[in-house]
């Protein structure tokens, strides 16, 4: 079999590099961008790794820090970073075919590169895909090349780590006594796939580096783990594995839940803002064309709050007929509160689960299915999207989802621009 080749794109930094490039001032500053309702910090810029700053530090516990190295703040802005990555991967797609490209994330892409490297420079052509980047859309990117793709993650992590890479590592031209040097180098839990507790009990096993954990015996080390981690050593060891996934997997269940900027109380608030999780949802559904079987609703106190205990309830209801209707999954939840609310308890968080999905175009009606009713409900959701489309996500919406500035709504004070609206357009002065 001819051996194969990998590779692994990431943008460092995404959202603090995206923010950069529309805001230059930024650039050689300490930038960190925050999760929903400014809570942690999720994205960090180099100088603010640098600080100390770590993933996900509440912003409250590194206020002092932010301000005495005068650190930029960012709210997250995902419509922005939405956009940046369809037009990365988009220049990613010009390298490769659809086949052979997967969108791992919204920062990250596999290529398989197998059919290219008997006619490129594999070196030359990953430092192309790079400057393009760089040049079109202003992002910084590292770029990593296996056997497997494992393989092509380490090698990844190793142009990060390492400025002599200059940002790309091509595993499959390192002599062997190299590639042993740098994985001599490297802790087991920077291996894809090797979590947290996997790394603590490879360590109780002598094995802390990723050389050792590349040197063990991929059966034994499924007796231990699981098939998952004996694919994990041979794909260390250059024997792919894991193949490329040019069609995203079918989702199991969508889930659309968020924190509240303030505590409710109030039964009618916790209707409005379980309406606006079920319209996220929707959206999701849509795009999918899934339809829900079983849809679930669930509010919770702050499990942090020690004044008051800790308060949790769900509820679910199934349709007898799958369905996407906006209208249906609305109705479910909203009722749904009137039994979960509760008198005295304060309110942080509400979301709702689609489940027992069904794909639109393979589900079977049975034959008292009213065709009609089903052409009328989907053409009453095809115009709700498109007004959406046209005016805003929530410019229309059911049960109150669509107020704005809700004790409810997701906190954002300190959100760029969007730079892809006719009012956020980036303004040149003469």
């Amino acid at each position: 079999m001819k051996p194969r080749v990998f590779c692994l794109v990431d943008v460092n930094n995404c959202y603090a590099s995206i923010e950069r490039f529309f805001n230059p001032q930024l650039i050689n500053k300490p930038v960190i961008v925050l999760s929903n309702n400014d809570g942690c910090a999720v994205a960090r810029s180099q100088e603010a790794k640098a600080l100390g700053i770590k993933m996900g530090d509440p912003l409250f516990k590194i206020i002092d820090l932010v301000k005495r190295h005068n650190v930029a703040v960012l709210s997250s802005n995902y419509p922005v970073y939405a956009e940046m990555s369809k037009r990365f991967h988009a220049i990613l797609k010009q390298f490769v075919t659809d086949k052979e490209h997967e969108t791992y994330s919204i920062d990250e892409a596999f290529l398989e590169l197998t059919a290219y490297k008997q006619h490129y420079d594999l070196d030359a052509y990953a430092r192309l895909m790079k400057n393009r980047i760089w040049q079109w859309i202003g992002l910084p990117v590292c770029v990593g090349i296996g056997r497997s793709k494992t393989e092509a993650k380490m090698a990844n992590h190793l142009a990060k780590t390492y400025v002599t890479f200059d940002g790309v590592c091509n595993l499959t031209t390192f002599p062997t006594n190299i590639r042993d040097l740098l994985y001599k180098q490297t802790h087991v839990s920077e291996v894809w796939g090797v979590g947290r507790q996997h790394a603590k009990k490879l360590e109780s096993m002598g094995i802390t580096k990723v050389y050792d954990l590349m040197l063990s015996n991929p059966y034994h080390m499924e007796s231990l783990f699981s098939v998952v981690m004996k694919r994990t050593v041979l794909e260390l060891n250059g024997i792919a594995c894991i193949e490329i996934e040019d069609t995203p997997p079918s989702r199991k269940q969508i889930i659309s839940s968020r924190a509240f900027k303030q505590k409710i109380t109030d039964k009618d608030d916790l209707k409005e803002a379980i309406a606006r999780r079920t319209q996220e949802a929707f959206t999701r559904i849509r795009k999918d064309e899934a339809l829900c079987g079983c849809i679930i609703g669930f509010a919770h106190s702050s499990p942090f709050d020690v004044h008051k205990p800790y308060y949790k309830k769900e509820l679910s209801q199934s349709f007898a007929v799958p369905t996407d209707d906006v209208r249906k999954l609305v109705k479910a939840t909203t009722r749904m509160m009137e039994y979960i609310y509760k008198p005295g308890v304060d309110f942080k968080k509400c979301g709702v689960v689609l489940t027992a999905l069904e794909s639109k175009h393979t589900y079977t009606y049975d034959l008292l299915t009213d065709y009609s009713d089903l052409e009328k409900t989907e053409n009453l959701m095809c115009t709700i999207e498109g007004i959406q489309e046209k005016f805003g996500k929530f410019k229309l919406g059911f049960g109150g989802s669509m107020y704005q500035n809700r004790s409810w709504s997701m906190s954002q004070n300190l959100k760029s621009n969007n730079y892809f609206t006719w009012e956020g357009m980036l303004k040149i002065s003469r």
